[in-house]
């Protein structure tokens, strides 16, 4: 079938390619969808997306008067997609579960020491031959308190790996895993009381209505002084404008994050040139316990590979008529 790959970064074409084979017609474009680029898929059988991808009802129907019947995302969250509107005008869409948990677990950690042992400030400092250690200074991660909000499979493996570091574990979760429990002392408390206790959290669930904003000024006031947040989940979980005050009131410890809630058409692209109009990122990473990468978690050999092969599966499935099992239904949940 024709596919419009939307989103195309250079680093994506070589996997998609050559998972592809020569089964599908691909063409590669570098803009994202939206309500204006939505006509680019006139012609075409299906559609790939990403993350930052606008797929709400306005673009479905537009897509689906230019005669796109599937949309294949290229990514494990979906919350840019109205599901149930697509369901509703009769397109298929497929997502990519569980492309790139080990690498969005080992990210997250490799955030929390680059925070904490302020690795960004180091070699910022010894480049301009500064070897002085005054404001290096971090804390061991044996016997700290961590505190995980989701034991999905991401969760599951920063249990693990905060494990090995010898520290304490705590997790809110909706489901309990008694694995965890059994063989990593891990213990399930309330979110509530999880931040009233964790010298580290991390936030490892989806965005929904439910967790929009979750981490606002409320939750913020239970923290311990000096906690450190890290974020390798969806931008909107943190409400940004509190987050920002209780920086810089000294009462969080600092905010490691991956992602960012106004991320759509600034992240995964260059603006060292013209700069960014977004004044609330602009002082967000001017804080000097702020760490923030570019959304780049997911972004491992392994998982663009795996990534490519599950859009081209979602494809063959549709095309040759049979059940694809990463098709999404309005009752279907990112765990």
């Amino acid at each position: 079938m024709k596919v419009l790959v939307y989103s195309t970064k250079d680093f994506e074409k070589d996997n998609l390619k050559k998972a592809n084979g020569k089964k599908h017609t691909l063409t590669f474009v570098p803009e994202a969808l939206d309500a204006d680029t939505a006509v680019l898929a006139a012609g075409y059988d299906a559609i790939s997306i990403f993350s930052n991808d606008d797929a709400s009802l306005v673009v479905l129907e537009t897509l689906k008067d230019m005669g796109v019947k599937y949309i294949t995302l290229r990514s494990t969250g979906y919350n840019n997609v109205s599901i149930k509107s697509a369901k509703r005008i009769g397109l298929k869409v497929a997502y990519a579960p569980e492309y790139s948990p080990n690498a969005i677990a080992e990210h997250t950690v490799a955030l929390v020491l680059a925070l904490n042992r302020k690795l960004v400030q180091a070699d910022a400092q010894v480049k301009q031959y500064n070897f002085s250690m005054d404001n290096l200074v971090g804390f061991d991660l044996n016997g700290k308190t961590v505190g995980i909000l989701g034991t999905g499979k991401i969760g599951s493996i920063l249990v693990r790996i905060f494990h090995a570091f010898g520290c304490k574990l705590m997790a809110t979760d909706l489901t309990k895993n008694q694995y965890l429990e059994s063989h990593y002392d891990l213990k399930y408390l309330p979110l509530e009381e999880m931040c009233k206790k964790a010298d580290i959290i991390s936030i490892n669930v989806p965005l929904t209505y439910e967790t929009h904003h979750l981490f606002r000024n409320s939750l913020f006031k239970l923290m311990k002084k000096g906690t450190i947040l890290v974020n390798t989940a969806r931008g909107g979980i943190v409400k940004t404008e509190d987050l920002i005050s209780n920086i810089k009131n000294g009462h969080l410890g600092g905010y490691a994050t991956d992602v960012y809630e106004n991320e759509r058409g600034i992240f995964f692209q260059d603006h060292s040139k013209k700069g960014i109009e977004d004044e609330q990122l602009k002082e967000l990473i001017s804080l000097p316990h702020v760490l923030l990468t570019p959304h780049q978690a997911f972004a491992t050999k392994e998982a663009l590979l795996r990534i490519a092969q599950t859009t081209i599966s979602n494809l063959d499935c549709w095309e040759e008529g049979r059940g694809c099992k990463n098709e999404l239904g309005y009752e279907t949940f990112v765990s």
